[in-house]
């Protein structure tokens, strides 16, 4: 095959392969981009704790109970208008910015949210 395929733009892995959309993939670390010629837009698919793809602006419910301080964000807190933050601006592996009901501005890890259906 003379036609090679870039290495992961996330981890640099070589293993990348083609899944017959036009995206590239890495079964390293998960991440998905265009393969578009000359693009280089960074695209990054975000999964809520079940699975769903999430967007910027999207409501979600907390799964799990959150430990802040001498407090915790409870299951089933709403968190509206959430934004999605490019790999570049993550804090650990939150990679969510929000600002949650009672407690302010703060991230999230997408792990322990769930998309909410309004």
């Amino acid at each position: 095959m003379t036609d090679t395929l870039p290495p992961c733009p996330e981890c640099g892995s070589t293993f990348t392969y083609d899944d017959g959309s036009s995206l590239l993939n890495c079964p390293e670390c998960g991440h998905s981009w265009s393969q578009s010629a000359g693009s280089e837009e960074k695209t990054h698919i975000y999964r809520d704790a079940v699975g769903n793809e999430l967007k910027d602006g999207d409501s979600v419910t907390v799964v799990k109970d959150l430990k802040v301080g001498n407090s915790a964000i409870k299951v089933g807190t709403k968190v509206q208008n959430i934004r999605l933050l490019p790999p570049e601006e993550w804090i650990g592996d939150h990679d969510i910015a929000c600002k949650v009901p009672g407690f302010g501005p703060m991230h999230l890890k997408t792990s322990v949210v769930k998309k909410s259906s309004d």
